[in-house]
């Protein structure tokens, strides 16, 4: 068993972590922090030699403060599916810290909880279709990091996976402060598209070319807007064959169109570490 986590790890998820390897020693634990009336949960990383002397979870979320050393670490706020705050998103925060950053898991329903998928897509649909809450909550979730010891807030980036893709770049639509929103196989739609100069990060988003839960008028119609919008650098990567949910370990639903695809899921996390790497240097 790993020693981040408090119970062993699904087999695709303990060889997806494994596949990152550790740079050094990794602290993380659940943090939990209020705002404009809602308890939200999270799980938070970071490098062991960077973390202050109160534990992860007693970080204040007031202002930033530099690290024990003053050292200040690029930072990145991570977002999984629609279940919500669940294993998939600790095991990518935890990877994100094996890099050297500062990660978050965080929570958008509040609370922390982890729905089914029998219950999840009536919670996602009231957010897909109320985007300026999504916005809010994901906000919510990015000002706590900020607030956290040691994090840059010049260097913050926003990165998710199918639900939370999407709640990415809602919060890069809607002219939040991050260097960079990476987006896995997320819904590009929304119902408040970006005006011009309101994105204020760098856009990368990796997508299925199978995937028909964002076909190919769903990508065209995305880079429109960020032409509309006047995004100054923007990528968007077709990963051939790949369907739906290519990232998420156990994925097996392939007549929905959902797939866990092991090459898409390599590249598309060299392509995020190159984004990173540029985006913070």
């Amino acid at each position: 068993m790993n020693p981040v986590f408090s119970a062993p790890l699904p087999a695709g998820l303990d060889s997806l972590l494994t596949s990152q390897p550790e740079q050094g020693p990794v602290d993380a634990a659940p943090v939990s922090f209020s705002a404009d009336g809602v308890d939200f949960g999270g799980f938070l990383a970071r490098p062991a030699d960077t973390t202050p002397a109160t534990t992860v979870a007693d970080a204040p979320a007031t202002t930033s403060h530099a690290g024990p050393a003053d050292t200040l670490l690029p930072a990145v706020l991570v977002f999984s599916d629609w279940t919500g705050l669940n294993d998939h998103s600790r095991v990518r925060a935890t990877m994100l810290a094996r890099l050297g950053y500062i990660a978050l898991a965080g929570d958008i329903y509040g609370g922390g909880v982890e729905l089914s998928q029998q219950e999840a897509p009536q919670r996602a649909g009231s957010f897909y279709g109320d985007p300026a809450l999504f916005r809010s909550r994901v906000q919510a979730d990015l000002d706590y990091l900020r607030s956290l010891p040691g994090v840059d807030p010049a260097r913050i980036a926003v990165m998710g996976y199918c639900f939370g893709g999407s709640a990415s770049l809602e919060l890069a639509r809607s002219g939040a402060d991050v260097a960079g929103v990476v987006v896995f196989h997320g819904g590009l739609s929304t119902g408040i598209p970006a005006a011009p100069g309101q994105i204020r990060g760098s856009v990368l988003v990796l997508t299925g070319a199978s995937d028909p839960v964002v076909p190919d008028d769903a990508v065209v119609a995305f880079e429109n807007e960020l032409r509309h919008a006047e995004v100054d650098d923007w990528q968007i990567v077709s990963y051939s064959g790949a369907m739906h949910a290519f990232s998420l370990p156990g994925t097996d639903a392939p007549d929905h169109g959902a797939l866990f695809d092991a090459r898409a899921n390599a590249r598309s996390w060299i392509a995020m570490k190159a984004f990173f790497a540029e985006l913070f240097a």
